[in-house]
């Protein structure tokens, strides 16, 4: 009688574990102690948002925001993360980028994507939390 009940308290203790969420969480933070980084990427994101609304309007982004020429320099949150790879990705991130802003209106929803897709590719390689809201940039 004593193993059986010892089984199933093991059985109910072992049923009762958690399970891990796969889901992944994307905090905005607004505060004053995130990264150069951080706080240049959520403009790059706010930029991206308005760029979507215009193109979807039929119209073409006017000016390409010089700022993002700071993706080189600005302070990461893990310094170690800027590396050959990363710089790699920002420069194809601004070329794609600019080219939406040097674009006729026939191609501006590929130029978008294409500068869209060029950010989840290289937070693939890195930081993969926010691909679910880059992803919600993209043009269908």
């Amino acid at each position: 009688m004593k193993k059986i009940t010892l089984l199933f308290l093991l059985i109910s203790i072992l049923s009762c574990k958690k399970k891990e969420s796969k889901e992944v969480v994307i905090i905005e933070s607004k505060r004053g102690n995130q990264s150069e980084m951080a706080a240049l990427m959520l403009k790059m994101y706010d930029k991206s948002l308005e760029n979507k609304q215009l193109v979807l309007e039929g119209k073409e982004p006017k000016e390409f925001p010089q700022e993002f020429l700071n993706i080189h320099t600005a302070q990461l949150t893990d310094a170690a993360v800027r590396n050959s790879q990363f710089n790699a990705f920002s420069d194809f991130y601004l070329d794609s980028f600019k080219k939406v802003f040097e674009t006729s209106k026939d191609s501006l929803i590929v130029r978008h994507n294409n500068a869209v897709n060029s950010c989840i590719t290289c937070h693939k390689t890195t930081c993969i939390g926010p691909i679910p809201k880059i992803k919600k940039l993209l043009i269908k």
